[in-house]
């Protein structure tokens, strides 16, 4: 028999999915009044004035008037908002500060205002019940559900709450999840990302686990430690397991390694969060696009990314917007973030509804010969020679080769098998013929006798974890950068091996 809660979700599911495809069916009108929204509530701001806010009203307006900016360029006004000055980037104080590490500017502080706050927390739940609302699965709302996520302990600084996004939004958790949710306090509290693990591992050993969420990478170690402790498969320990959710990297390279650890299918959301804004959910079971969230305080705008760092990159608003092309994701925001660069790169794979895809970080990529290889090529040919190989990767990253000696450059690929493939050169090859397939530059490179094909470096089981620790960045949010443009990485792991 259905509890209540398992009955009342799927009303309230279809509710919100027609509230969802609302403003999912005129994008560009709800782009539009957000767009108009945010320059009306920031034009008496210091940045506003800075900016002319007072006299935008169109997107050319603010293209003329509010640059691309990274943090390093916004990072004179995020110091005053971090000083305790009001009314800087956006009306009065931030709630709160998503404490990130920079790779080039050591901490960042992202502001997350009062505004800005609800949409993290309601595109989380927005997921969930539009898989309802597609799905009719709802055995698992009385289920235990656990995020592995950062400490909640917030510090302050001037006024002003400061920590990891997932452990801000732990604070946020609806009153009806409470009781479901896991671990417990004192357990999300502990710093030590391995005796979390296992602290969490002695929690939810003899619980009815039904959601279980985080990046692949973490949850991975996770199921790992309770495989060593039981010696089952998670889908047996935990049988009333049905959804699995997860963002931040692509799940493709980890699947067969999931679906051998959890012994059967289980459904999955993939989310995209950051400390920025919740930029997009997966909204079908049977497509990996994401519904970008245009209704979330958020005005999105895109410079393709084999422009973007040219002088004057052409800036794009929604409506211009083609499929297949690799974007740099510009966003001005209800936190106060303006004309801002994330990092990423993405893809549409719908325009009607708009959908994305992450296919990278644009600081993330291998053009050492001027091949410009994306992270979505990388993680795509990898894909390809799992399929049929019978081999399983723990995690993986890739590097430029250039001095060599008495032969030619390439890439290095380094990965951590879970199982090995039968014919190493065949799995290589594959890797590299749809390489060559996906990137014309990288196909003449080769052809020419610029590069030869790539070669596969083997880490020893827990290397990647290793390499993470050393550098004080085990679990949390923290992901391997799936491709670097220099050595940093491949000479920590190629000495750790030799170690």
């Amino acid at each position: 028999m259905k509890s209540l809660k398992a009955l009342l979700a799927k009303p309230f599911a279809k509710h919100i999915r027609k509230n969802v495809y609302k403003w999912a069916k005129k994008p560009i009108k709800t782009q539009e009044k957000v767009f108009k929204q945010l320059i009306k509530q920031a034009k008496n701001t210091a940045f506003g004035k800075d900016h002319d806010f007072e006299n935008i009203h169109s997107y050319e307006d603010f293209v003329k008037r509010v640059p691309i900016r990274d943090y390093e360029s916004l990072k004179p006004y995020v110091e005053r908002v971090v000083a305790g000055e009001s009314d800087i980037l956006w009306k009065g104080k931030p709630l709160y500060f998503a404490k990130t590490s920079g790779t080039t500017s050591g901490a960042k502080y992202i502001p997350i205002t009062k505004e800005s706050m609800p949409t993290h927390v309601e595109a989380a739940r927005n997921a969930i019940l539009l898989y309802i609302a597609e799905t009719g699965n709802t055995d698992f709302v009385n289920g235990k559900m656990i995020f592995l996520q950062g400490s909640p302990i917030l510090k302050e600084e001037n006024g002003v709450k400061l920590g990891r996004l997932s452990g801000i939004v732990a604070h946020y958790v609806p009153g009806y999840l409470q009781k479901n949710r896991m671990p417990s306090w004192e357990t999300n509290c502990i710093e030590d990302w391995e005796t979390k693990v296992e602290a969490i591992v002695d929690e939810t050993l003899p619980e009815k686990m039904a959601i279980i969420s985080g990046i692949p990478s973490w949850v991975q170690m996770y199921f790992e430690r309770i495989q060593e402790r039981t010696g089952k498969k998670i889908g047996e320990v935990f049988p009333d397991f049905k959804l699995f959710i997860f963002g931040g990297v692509n799940y493709e390279p980890y699947r067969n390694k999931f679906e051998n650890l959890i012994g059967r299918k289980v459904d999955s959301i993939e989310l995209y969060p950051a400390s920025e804004g919740f930029f997009a959910f997966q909204n079908q079971q049977d497509d990996k696009g994401m519904l970008l969230q245009l209704k979330s305080g958020i005005f999105y705008e895109f410079i393709e990314a084999n422009t973007f760092f040219d002088e004057n990159p052409t800036r794009v608003a929604l409506k211009d917007v083609k499929l297949g092309v690799n974007y740099v994701m510009i966003i001005s925001t209800n936190a106060g973030l303006w004309g801002y660069n994330i990092g990423d790169t993405v893809e549409f794979t719908s325009l009607k509804p708009y959908k994305v895809i992450v296919s990278g970080r644009i600081k993330h990529f291998i053009s050492a010969f001027g091949e410009h290889v994306i992270g979505k090529e990388v993680e795509h040919a990898l894909n390809d020679a799992l399929q049929n190989s019978g081999a399983s990767i723990n995690e993986f990253t890739v590097a430029p080769k250039i001095h060599t000696e008495d032969e030619l450059p390439y890439h290095e690929w380094f990965i951590e098998f879970e199982k090995e493939p039968k014919h190493m050169d065949a799995f290589a090859a594959t890797i590299d013929a749809s390489l060559q397939q996906q990137n014309s530059y990288y196909l003449d490179l080769i052809k020419g006798k610029v590069l030869q094909p790539l070669k596969i470096t083997k880490i020893q089981k827990d290397g990647f974890q290793n390499y993470m620790k050393s550098i004080g960045k085990l679990g949390g949010q923290n992901k391997i950068p799936r491709l670097s443009n220099d050595r940093k990485i491949a000479e920590m792991l190629t000495n750790q091996k030799k170690a």
